[in-house]
């Protein structure tokens, strides 16, 4: 009986690998960051005081040194829980989601996506940014939007219309095509295929000490810190 027990677990294991294997040499979005395990806390990339008034010192503290070092502690307990998927890129992980052991499954949606947003998003802010966008992605807003004011419209509307917490996003689809769509919660658009270029995050937390239930006033002074360099890079890693 023992001999049996050992025979299926062991058959049950190289299933559960060759499974894996099988889901991350599938296609995955062009590299976001590259961020591999164990994830670390990026630093920010200015002080926390350096894209006020329109976003606070305290809460860029918060939402970096709390939120944000919360979401890598996590990531790195669950996937430490299984050494099969240690090494590998968090965007490999989120693609990949349903090939995930159960058990760590929620722990890596949740936290993986937490991660990869947020570093994106520090990156994708800047003192004295703002400003009409230039180069390849003035194009695509042109092109696809009929210009910027119309884009932040767009833009702005959909994260006030995001029920709850979460993020409003300028992807490109698995189509190849620019859309503005919203995830839930920490959902990465990565989780279906699709490249994020730029990215907000409408959870409270991201605005609640200076704007309070003002979320349509925030998404609109975001805009006065976007750092249209970055993203232009990632526009060009995405085409």
């Amino acid at each position: 009986m023992n001999v049996w027990f050992g025979t299926v677990l062991v058959l049950l294991l190289v299933v559960a690998q060759a499974k894996w294997q099988h889901a991350i040499a599938q296609p995955l979005p062009a590299p976001i960051g590259g961020l591999t395990q164990p994830a670390e806390l990026p630093p920010l990339p200015y002080a926390y005081d350096a894209l006020e008034p329109y976003i606070d010192a305290e809460t860029m503290r918060l939402h970096h040194d709390a939120h944000h070092a919360a979401y890598v502690n996590n990531l790195n307990e669950a996937v430490q829980k299984h050494p099969e998927l240690q090494g590998q890129t968090v965007e490999a992980l989120l693609g990949n989601l349903e090939a995930l052991p159960e058990d760590v499954r929620t722990a890596i949606r949740n936290n993986g996506g937490g991660h990869l947003n947020h570093t994106m998003f520090w990156q994708i802010m800047k003192p004295d940014g703002g400003g009409e966008p230039t180069g390849a992605i003035a194009t695509v807003i042109e092109e696809n939007f009929g210009g910027f004011e119309t884009f932040k419209e767009q833009f702005n509307q959909a994260g006030v219309d995001r029920f709850g917490s979460g993020w409003v996003w300028l992807v490109r689809n698995t189509a190849g095509q620019f859309e503005i769509i919203t995830t839930p919660n920490q959902d990465s658009p990565v989780m279906e295929g699709a490249y994020p270029i730029m990215g907000n995050d409408v959870w409270e937390h991201a605005y609640y000490l200076t704007y309070r239930n003002r979320r349509p006033e925030y998404l609109s002074n975001w805009w006065n810190v976007i750092n249209w360099d970055e993203i232009n890079r990632r526009l060009a890693a995405a085409t």
